[in-house]
């Protein structure tokens, strides 16, 4: 049986590599429920999908399997190689740290990342991957 975070996992990863924000909506409560970094405002999670995704050409993404999973809450690792249309890469890797209401949708979201430019895959003691794949 899949838990919340497995099924918000599953989302992410069906969103992000078919370029997809609408891959988010059954995971999460209405509303601005999103902070993508600290000092951004709280957003709609397919708002900020489409946002980010609008310069993106490619992406490689790897989530991991949740971690520090409680009942109403997890962190989920994820890792990507992502491509802007001029073709340069940035690395991304970050941590997701959620909170779920009675049904299992995400109200509230904490993104924590960071960025290396250029092309660089998950260190050996990061993997094995939950989920690992690419753009279509």
């Amino acid at each position: 049986m899949s838990t919340p975070a497995d099924r918000w996992i599953d989302a992410w990863f069906r969103a992000w590599t078919e370029h997809d924000p609408e891959a988010l909506a059954p995971v999460y409560a209405a509303g601005p429920v999103q902070r993508s970094e600290p000092f951004r405002e709280r957003q709609e999670p397919q708002l900020y999908a489409a946002w980010a995704f609008s310069d993106e050409t490619g992406a490689e993404v790897w989530f991991r399997s949740p971690g520090a999973e409680g009942g109403d809450s997890a962190a989920c690792e994820w890792w990507a190689i992502s491509r802007d249309g001029a073709g340069e890469a940035v690395t991304l890797a970050g941590v997701s740290l959620l909170r779920f209401d009675a049904a299992g949708r995400v109200v509230d979201q904490r993104d924590y990342w960071s960025q290396h430019a250029g092309a660089r895959q998950p260190p050996e003691d990061w993997l094995p991957a939950a989920k690992h794949g690419s753009t279509r």
